[in-house]
């Protein structure tokens, strides 16, 4: 990676996916035939089995797979922030209830202290020991320290009984936490293993491509993704397009950036690799702005603006489930970490189909 004027990295690859983001051709491309044609084989003719055909339906089940992979995580990440939210809720009851229990030790002590100073009266209450004085003065200062008495001895009750309630409302909600604990970690466990399951089934099925085939399910995907763009672009969205971005966007989008040809890893949130969230996730957080960790909260969380008016910084969500999430540059582009077995990438914003944009900094 060679550096520019300003210090920041200029990735020649990265142009060049730039340029084939916008619908372009790069470089001259190797003909192969077209999906739903038989393939050349080695020795000319069309065969049938590594065909394009049978390649094409390979790229719909593998992307099928990974896309139901995606959905699965933001349940997964969903559910393990909701388990982490309330692990630190059972913590703060059980500090409280700690305090509590010591605040109610120290009344039971001060009404036991009580209870002996009235033994050693006799057991005569002190009303009756007041009427029994014979001496003025005494007894109407004894009435003052009675009533003085008889205040504290209710106010203890009273924070005795409160502190009781108080601690059998720490019971209640503590087991209400773990039933909710219980419920959000079966959901993580069911959610894991359903992303697990279609991830070895989707690199089982890449697995078993010829190396040369490997090559060509990717170039079919680029095709794929170069269509959608060039017909987002047909619609003349980059005479709309041409907002500038904040302090803030621009610091989000430079980190970005700096994560180019970093693997996607599921579940990764940086350095060395990413998911898709993980990666917008980590670039606002380089700006300087916390946002939810799934493409699905950070859909519903963030303010939305409309797709004409995005500008550098804003998150693009992607497809009706919102499973996955790209930080849109500027030109017509995005950043995105698309899958695993690939690489955070440029590519077409309106490569896949948008759902809608989110502004993390709007204002």
């Amino acid at each position: 990676m060679r550096r520019d004027g300003r210090g920041r990295g200029v990735s020649v690859a990265a142009a060049t996916a730039l340029v084939c983001a916008l619908g372009l051709s790069a470089v001259p491309e190797t003909a192969y035939a077209a999906p739903g044609e038989p393939g050349p084989t080695p020795g000319g003719g069309t065969g049938g089995g590594s065909g394009d055909r049978s390649l094409e339906a390979v790229r719909q089940e593998v992307e099928g797979l990974y896309r139901k992979a995606e959905s699965a995580t933001d349940a997964y990440n969903l559910a393990r922030e909701k388990q982490t939210r309330q692990e630190k809720s059972i913590l703060r009851i059980a500090r409280a209830v700690v305090k509590a229990q010591k605040e109610m030790a120290g009344l039971r002590k001060r009404a036991g202290a009580m209870a002996r100073a009235q033994y050693r009266g006799g057991g005569m209450p002190a009303e009756a020991r007041l009427f029994l004085n014979g001496d003025p003065g005494d007894f109407l200062d004894g009435v003052t320290l009675a009533r003085k008495g008889e205040k504290a001895t209710h106010g203890l009750i009273g924070r005795l009984a409160r502190t009781q309630v108080a601690l059998d409302r720490y019971a209640e909600s503590a087991s209400q936490e773990w039933e909710r604990l219980d419920g959000s970690r079966a959901k993580k466990a069911a959610a894991k293993k359903e992303i697990l399951r279609k991830l070895a089934r989707a690199q089982r099925l890449e697995s078993r491509l010829a190396k040369d085939e490997r090559e060509r399910l990717r170039r079919l995907e680029e095709d794929k993704a170069r269509g959608a763009q060039a017909k987002w672009l047909d619609t003349g969205i980059l005479r709309e397009l041409g907002g500038g971005a904040t302090a803030r966007g621009g610091r989000a989008v430079d980190f970005a950036k700096d994560q180019l040809g970093k693997d996607y890893v599921w579940g990764a949130v940086g350095p060395t690799t990413y998911d898709c969230s993980g990666l917008t996730q980590r670039a606002w957080a380089a700006a300087g702005r916390a946002i939810p960790r799934t493409s699905q909260e950070q859909w519903r969380l963030l303010p939305k603006v409309s797709v004409k008016d995005m500008r550098p910084g804003d998150l693009i969500i992607y497809f009706r489930d919102a499973s996955h999430v790209a930080m849109y540059v500027g030109g017509g582009a995005m950043i995105h970490a698309p899958r695993p077995g690939r690489q955070v990438t440029v590519a077409g914003a309106g490569s896949m189909p948008i759902l809608g944009v989110v502004r993390p900094d709007a204002r």
